[in-house]
């Protein structure tokens, strides 16, 4: 495995683990300052900056469920992550597609979009 994809997999794993237990910390981290976070849940539009995100997962964590990174390509200083959790939020199915950039010298998410799967939010 390459520096890049490595350094990608522990970004996102942040995410991942940040998202499910609330951990602002992580969360921070993982994303730019400027990124966004983009979907649809329950007829609901999201179109969040990233203190909104992090402020919503620290407020409402997903829980532990069964995340796992599906895919990852990276060119140059760009990447793109696809991560598909299960159980989210109890019975909730997600498939998410960041997009990644070396900002600041470092690997993180500048966008994310996710789209609802499966499962009814309670």
């Amino acid at each position: 495995m390459s520096q890049d994809t490595t350094e990608v997999t522990r970004v996102v794993n942040l995410y991942i683990d940040g998202a499910g237990n609330g951990n602002a910390d992580q969360l921070n981290e993982a994303f730019h300052k400027s990124a966004r976070w983009f979907g649809s849940l329950d007829g609901v539009d999201y179109d969040m900056d990233k203190e909104g995100f992090v402020a919503f997962m620290v407020e409402s964590p997903g829980n532990p469920s069964s995340a796992k990174i599906v895919d990852i390509q990276i060119d140059g200083t760009a990447a793109t992550a696809t991560v598909k959790e299960e159980g989210f939020w109890g019975g909730l199915s997600f498939t998410d597609f960041f997009q990644l950039s070396i900002l600041d010298g470092r690997w993180q998410i500048t966008c994310k979009t996710f789209a609802h799967t499966g499962g009814q939010h309670a």
